[in-house]
């Protein structure tokens, strides 16, 4: 990271001043209203303002809550470490935690040089961001969904990401913009953001999740994208130890899909992706996806795109 944004990242609140000075725990007047545990958007968030960054207050325990918002936590150097509906997490040096509204968090108390920052976000911010996932289903995009509708099912997602050079150049523009107050920051914050969303949806190999079902779902995404063309749902149950009738309940219960309509949706999307960008004839795509009967290729894309994969390729 930038050793500029650093140190101004690092720099010690007044708030950490007074927890210094003898203050032994947060100033809940700072993040809640009442007695509720639940951190308010309001108290944190500029009005009209959609996203914020706020560095996380060291020295002390942050006590069990939850927020009216998301949180996005990235963690600039050192460690933290959180309990999240009852999961134990070691937040480290480049990774990033996602946490929906409805997620019970505490944190142990961080030491000087540990610099977190949480990016306090509006549900609603990410209606700019979901056209940046396209519309196959992903755990980021369902995460999204939810967090926008209020449903929250997800709860949390992990991202190990400290390696992946293009995450962190686009965490750092993101914070670089947001601390500086950029001119047309909202549309600029919208847009990094989709890129940076892009890039985690490339990378579900870095992702955590929450509980073993959902780390079974996300097996089963990742089996798709990498065997779309031959893929079938017995291998992938037996590769996980999942009887065939259960693993099938789970995708349908998690996804709203099943494994069949998550294969034809991945096919359908990489034909349209080769009719973009090669040469190739329709049938050699056909066949390329994993569709040997051109006639039956042609009646699933003219039906999720609404025209025949000719008029995509001249239109598009």
């Amino acid at each position: 990271m930038d050793a500029g944004l650093l140190q101004k990242l690092s720099e010690v609140s007044a708030e950490e001043r007074a927890i210094l000075s003898g203050q032994r725990q947060i100033d809940r007047s700072l993040y809640m209203d009442g007695s509720r545990d639940v951190i308010s958007g309001d108290k944190l968030l500029s009005p009209g303002k959609l996203i914020t960054i706020r560095p996380h207050t060291r020295f002390v325990a942050f006590p069990e809550h939850t927020h009216d918002y998301v949180e996005m936590v990235y963690m600039c150097r050192g460690t933290t470490h959180h309990r999240v509906n009852g999961t134990e997490i070691e937040l480290r040096e480049g990774e990033l935690l996602m946490l929906g509204q409805n997620a019970r968090q505490s944190i142990a108390p961080a030491g000087e040089e540990d610099v977190a920052v949480n990016f306090i976000v509006r549900p609603e911010f990410f209606s700019g961001t979901l056209p940046f996932l396209g519309e196959e289903e992903t755990p980021l995009r369902r995460f999204l969904v939810s967090c926008l509708t209020g449903e929250n099912e997800t709860g949390w997602l992990l991202f190990h990401v400290a390696g992946l050079l293009p995450v962190q150049n686009l965490i750092e523009n993101l914070l670089y913009t947001l601390l500086e107050n950029t001119p047309n920051r909202r549309g600029i914050h919208q847009l990094t953001m989709g890129l940076l969303f892009a890039q985690l949806i490339n990378h579900t190999e870095t992702l955590q999740f929450e509980t073993e079902e959902q780390n079974a779902v996300l097996s089963v995404l990742r089996y798709v994208e990498e065997n779309y063309r031959e893929g079938s749902l017995t291998q992938i149950a037996q590769a996980l130890h999942y009887e065939l009738p259960s693993l099938s309940r789970l995708i349908r219960r998690r996804t709203g899909k099943n494994f069949t309509e998550l294969l034809q949706e991945k096919r359908l999307s990489q034909a349209a992706w080769l009719l973009r960008n090669s040469d190739r004839r329709i049938d050699e795509i056909a066949q390329a996806v994993g569709y040997e009967n051109l006639s039956f290729f042609h009646r699933l894309f003219s039906a999720r795109f609404g025209c025949s994969p000719r008029h995509y390729r001249l239109c598009k």
